[in-house]
């Protein structure tokens, strides 16, 4: 099992945090997700490359792209939901 820290984008509160950490926490060969809200930074251990890329590919799912990605006005948008959602969940 890898761990790693990646930046990512559009990350505001506690409510996205705790959006991240449900959505990831679901995902298959992921385990030990953690947000840091000061520093933007997703944190987490998975088993291969292919449980890494659908991390990458959730997180953009909910609006929140890793640092360096487009950052469109959709993922905009939907990192917001995703903060209501993670706010109204907690």
């Amino acid at each position: 099992m890898k761990s790693i820290s990646i930046n990512i984008q559009n990350l505001k509160c506690h409510g996205c945090a705790n959006t991240i950490v449900t959505q990831l926490s679901k995902l298959d060969g992921i385990s030990k997700v953690t947000v840091d809200n000061e520093t933007d930074e997703v944190s987490f251990s998975y088993m291969d490359e292919t449980n890494f890329d659908s991390v990458k590919k959730k997180l953009s799912d909910l609006g929140y792209p890793i640092a360096g990605e487009t950052n469109s006005l959709p993922k905009k948008a939907k990192s917001f939901v995703s903060c209501a959602v993670g706010r109204i969940k907690k």
